[in-house]
């Protein structure tokens, strides 16, 4: 019978298919088997590209089809409609005709007789098997699946199941070949558990696949909305925020370890939902991490005479503080290293403090930034907030490092003596490893978390009081002692500084303003009491301000500053110093004080009383002073018969001591000489010289000790006339120190003892 050579397709018995034929040899077969109503043999090829096969070249068995229809269509094809009949083996095959023709042997499946449970069991099994696959893949269509459910013989149901899956043709081949039931069974069984199992992980990962696109084409809808949105506002074109962070974390100059902890800081920001608060928390934290100066300097200046011009010209005086500064920048150029001591600037206010910490900034070429610490009571003012609530912020340190933008600025810390502490912290030990050079390297910020590098900052720090620093604080600091201004020193400053100063800052011309040198010197003695110049610097602009109404209202064109005319632009005259007395007394003695604005004198009062051994103490006086008076007259009973006194004598009198200005606090030792002698000089009813002034603390055996603030209480002295000044033999190096300005003029006496003081003040 005629045979057609089938590439890529096998059709099975039962199957109605339809396949399109161009060869000449195939279609004079199928014309001729529908001509004659004679079938053809189908069977398909071993090889498919070889046009010409022989019987080597084919498949044994193929199947017996009957021609149902033929259409001709476009580019000599022929479609043709077959339905298989019956299984054939080719036995021999004739390929010198015009059409292929073979000798074929019609053959049958062997159908093993089985027990009706079992063959039950068996159509059971492949018509699950064949739903679940029908489930997954949709197909074949509802009236082939109900045609399959309502048989109910095995050979049937395999042979339908067969017909209707979609497999390739080497696999229907398979079947085709199999002629026994049972194995067909296991073939198409085994074809439709992988199947369905293949279908199963398809399914599965085109699911994935799904899901991840519906989120990244949301994620790109909503990126594109928003870049629409940032366009029409004028901002960036970063698509998101979390762009924005990545794209400044690339650029950011930072370690390794630093950018993958903040890289990951972004990742967690990214899956966060915007609308909650903890996503408000992770943003400033991120953008805190991205705008601190991990690695980024400056670059400073190590010219030392630039230094030294700049201290010179900024400041006047201040030869102490100046050369220190200078020896720290010396180290600085030739050691080359950034860390070192901290300085901490101790004086009384208005010195200049805080204007020299900016001086050494600028002649180092660093950034500067200010911290004031007055009254800091929170240890997170220093150290930060923990970030796990809304409103969590970094310390002022980090804070300070964010706004210079560099790692090595000078950081000035104002006030580091105002520092309190309560419930929340000791603001004070939250310094400590700020201020400590091995610890620094890596602080650590409660809010950052992440270690951060203050070695090279430069830190200053600024003090009133060093009594009130903590004692381990106090030990990280070297402290330069920043005293008071001479009057000289003040005359020179207003001269060179203040009056140009504030000339500029009220709009007034050089030549429309000009000060006389008595004037200035009056402003300085008469209208100001300060160890610093900041009443100073007010009254002088308190009189550029009036000059500048007149030159406004009046249209004047100059106007000249003169002691006579000082009282109409600054009041009357506001401060009167007590001068020395014109005459010697008995039970009054000069004593020398130091106040937090300078030095100043006081006088000291005993009077004896009949009584009944009482001592009185008035004057608002401290414990500590309490203590000294105490001492003096303990001394003072000890000596009794040195100085000829009955030593019934403090049994029938009261000793009554005075300070005046009793509204004014007054406290501590160095007035322990100054009590003896008068006491001693009211008991003995001996002079006291009105010229001679002291100060020193007394022991009960009469051992003069040292005392501070020499050099504030050696200017009152000289501002009140006194012409000799009665110091501790101790302090002798702290007098040699003192400018000639200073000394000039005064009779300084050193006292080992209080014999030495006595010898020197009472008038015998």
């Amino acid at each position: 019978m005629p045979v057609i050579a089938l590439k890529g397709l096998t059709v099975l018995p039962h199957m109605l298919i339809h396949f399109d034929i161009s060869k000449k040899r195939s279609v004079a077969a199928v014309e001729n088997a529908l001509r004659t109503n004679q079938g053809i043999f189908l069977v398909t090829q071993r090889v498919i590209d070889k046009d010409e096969p022989n019987i080597m070249d084919l498949y044994e068995v193929g199947t017996l089809a009957s021609v149902k229809q033929i259409v001709k269509m476009p580019g000599n094809k022929v479609r043709i409609l077959v339905e298989g009949i019956e299984k054939g083996v080719l036995k021999t095959l004739d390929t010198r005709a015009h059409v292929l023709e073979g000798e074929i042997e019609v053959i049958s499946d062997e159908v093993k007789l089985l027990e009706q449970n079992v063959e039950e069991a068996y159509v059971r099994i492949v018509k699950e098997k064949f739903e679940k696959y029908v489930k997954l893949h949709g197909k074949p269509d509802n009236k082939t699946v109900s045609n399959i459910n309502s048989q109910i013989s095995l050979s049937t149901v395999l042979d339908q199941i067969a017909i209707s899956i979609p497999c390739s043709y080497k696999y229907r081949q398979k079947i085709l070949e199999t002629i026994n039931q049972e194995q067909k069974f296991i073939i198409i069984c085994e074809f439709l558990d992988r199947e369905t199992n293949i279908e199963v992980i398809k399914q599965n990962i085109q699911n994935k696949v799904k899901i991840n696109i519906d989120k990244n084409q949301k994620e790109y809808v909503l990126r594109e909305q928003l870049k629409v949105i940032r366009e029409e506002l004028g901002e960036s074109n970063i698509s998101s925020e979390t762009d924005a962070f990545t794209e400044k974390l690339k650029h950011l100059n930072a370690s390794e370890d630093i950018k993958t902890a903040i890289a990951k800081d972004i990742n967690k920001f990214k899956g966060m939902s915007q609308g909650y608060p903890e996503a408000s928390v992770q943003r400033n934290y991120i953008e805190t991490l991205l705008s601190l100066p991990w690695e980024t300097k400056s670059e400073d200046t190590k010219d030392f005479k630039f230094a030294a011009e700049i201290l010179e010209k900024e400041h006047f005086g201040m030869f102490d503080v100046k050369e220190r500064i200078l020896e720290f920048l010396a180290v600085r150029k030739l050691a080359d290293n950034e860390a070192g001591s901290i300085i901490c600037l101790a004086g009384p206010p208005g010195t200049g403090k805080s204007s020299i910490a900016k001086s050494v900034a600028k002649a180092l070429g660093k950034e500067y930034v200010r911290i004031s610490l007055g009254g800091i009571r929170d240890e997170a003012e220093i150290r930060g907030h923990r970030k796990t609530y809304i409103g969590a912020m970094s310390g002022r340190i980090i804070e300070a490092l964010k706004r210079v933008k560099v790692k090595n600025p000078v950081i000035l810390l104002d006030e580091i003596d105002k520092l309190s502490s309560d419930i929340k912290g000791d603001t004070a030990a939250a310094l400590l490893e700020v201020l400590d050079a091995d610890q620094n390297k890596e602080f650590r910020d409660h809010y950052v978390e992440l270690p951060v590098d203050l070695s090279e900052v430069l830190f200053i720090a600024t003090a009133n009081n060093i009594q009130t620093i903590s004692k381990p604080l106090l030990d990280r600091l070297e402290i330069i002692e920043v005293s008071s201004y001479t009057e000289n020193e003040k005359f020179h400053i207003a001269k060179d500084y203040l009056i140009n100063n504030q000339k500029k800052k009220n709009g007034i011309e050089n030549k429309q303003l000009t000060f006389n040198t008595k004037a200035i010197e009056k402003i300085i003695h008469n209208y100001t009491r300060e160890a610093g110049v900041r009443n100073l610097e007010r009254s002088i602009g308190k009189i550029c301000r009036k000059v500048a109404r007149e030159i406004v209202e009046n249209e004047v064109k100059k106007v000249s500053i003169t002691t006579k005319n000082l009282s109409d632009y600054l009041g009357k005259e506001k401060l009167t110093f007590i001068k020395a007395n014109d005459k010697d007394e008995v039970g009054i003695v000069r004593g020398l004080a130091w106040t937090s604005v300078g030095g100043d004198t006081l006088q000291i009062e005993v009077n004896i009383v009949s009584g009944k051994g009482v001592i009185k103490l008035t004057g608002n006086l401290g414990n500590v002073m309490k203590e000294s008076a105490e001492i003096a007259i303990s001394y003072a009973r000890s000596v009794a018969e040195q100085y000829g006194i009955n030593p019934e004598f403090f049994e029938k009198n009261d000793v009554h001591i005075h300070i005046p200005e009793g509204a004014i606090p007054k406290d501590g030792p160095s007035a322990g000489i100054t009590m003896t002698t008068a006491i001693l000089s009211a008991i003995t009813n001996t002079k006291v010289s009105a010229k001679v002034a002291m100060t020193g603390e007394v022991t009960l055996r009469g051992r003069v000790l040292p005392i501070g603030g020499l050099k504030e209480k050696v200017l009152a002295a000289k501002k009140a006339d006194i012409k000799t000044v009665i110091v501790p033999y101790a302090n002798i190096p702290d007098i040699e120190e003192l400018s000639e300005e200073i000394t000039d003029g005064l009779n300084i006496v050193y006292a080992k003892h209080i014999k030495d003081v006595l010898e020197c003040a009472l008038v015998v």
